[in-house]
């Protein structure tokens, strides 16, 4: 059941967590500013990605692109540059195609209103909750994983808290505790406290501001909720791929379609790949043959490299292939570059580690 407070209470359990946030809110680029289009890069930035990993992508992102209009006018390949690296690349994708409709539709303004918001490219719920109330103090709550925890444990909430029952009753709580008159403040908050205090494992329920309302603290079940969440089975896969070397020191970059390309190389650059099962070398000529035009390629193997995607353990298996000739004929879009020079179009992480086991 959704948690329930009396209204002095709930004033006083605001005022506590506020006061908490204030004087130990952490600094980061985007909290410099109420700018929306800042707090919009942001939020995209860090969906399924840490903090950390974050911020060095998104201080040269918005050097490049400071504005959304200077983001509108840019094309796709160039923000995908920009983005290379941090992974998910339908973000980025989605975040061009809506600064083009917020310069288009809304003046260059992030919109104000929670439908016009939703109808951007890759603006869910959480996010148009997240970026009107942080930017215009717009009174949504906001529900992610750590705001999700502070809650489950305050409530003694067990089980699973993805179940759609239960992540209803938490969108339920979270709307009645929220501090209408500072949403911003308050969003960010109960983040941050479930980011450095009520955090999965060692929960530092001494140091939280708001531990006389935890049901959790109060049973001694704080270390027990949530409950963990189902992990997927992972699966191991192997990708060849073939770095061609002409005499000038160019490779051959492509766009390939294929089952692992999606996930792997995010329908960016790469080098001639292919999934293998038993026997790499082989597989791999063959699929040069097939793509390339290539016959009798001499490969030769180069260390191996282990790469994640979600549920997959990757291994990569890279080889280099002197040539004489680049092919001029392939069956997907293909580039010739020097080789060294290969971080100057939009690559993904995997491609970076398929090219440092020669470089």
């Amino acid at each position: 059941m959704p948690i329930h407070l009396k209204p002095r209470t709930l004033r006083t359990f605001q005022s506590r967590l506020l006061a908490w946030f204030r004087a130990n809110r952490r600094e980061f680029p985007w909290r410099a500013s109420r700018d929306p289009y800042r707090v919009w890069v942001a939020e995209i930035m860090l969906q399924q990605t840490r903090i950390a990993a974050v911020i060095p992508y998104y201080e040269r992102f918005l050097r490049r692109f400071p504005d959304v209009r200077a983001l509108a006018r840019a094309r796709q390949p160039e923000v995908l540059k920009f983005w290379s690296g941090l992974g998910y690349y339908s973000r980025a994708r989605n975040l061009h195609a809506a600064a083009k409709a917020i310069v288009a539709k809304h003046n260059g303004e992030f919109p104000r209103h929670l439908e016009a918001a939703l109808s951007l490219p890759g603006i869910g719920n959480y996010t148009a909750a997240a970026i009107l109330s942080i930017a215009y103090d717009e009174p949504l709550a906001v529900l992610d994983g750590n705001a999700a925890r502070v809650l489950a444990r305050l409530g003694a909430l067990c089980g699973d808290l993805r179940e759609p029952h239960a992540w209803r009753n938490l969108s339920e709580t979270a709307s009645q505790m929220l501090a209408r008159d500072s949403a911003s403040d308050w969003n960010q908050a109960l983040m941050e406290l479930g980011e450095t205090v009520c955090t999965p494992q060692s929960p530092r329920c001494a140091a939280c501001p708001i531990n006389r309302w935890c049901e959790a603290h109060a049973q001694g079940l704080a270390h027990e909720i949530p409950a963990p969440r189902k992990k997927r089975v992972t699966v191991n896969i192997q990708i060849a791929a073939a770095i061609l070397c002409d005499p000038q020191g160019r490779t051959l970059l492509v766009k390939e379609p294929g089952a692992h390309d999606h996930a792997l190389f995010s329908r960016l650059w790469q080098f001639p790949a292919v999934e293998v099962k038993r026997n790499p070398g082989a597989e791999l000529t063959k699929h040069l043959r097939v793509t390339l035009g290539m016959n009798g390629a001499t490969l030769e193997a180069l260390p191996e490299a282990r790469h994640g995607v979600t549920f997959r353990n990757v291994t990569l298996l890279p080889f280099l292939a002197r040539v004489d000739h680049l092919p001029a004929n392939t069956t997907a879009p293909a580039r010739i570059l020097p080789l060294v020079k290969i971080a100057r179009v939009p690559i993904s992480s995997a491609t970076r580690k398929i090219a440092a086991s020669l470089l």
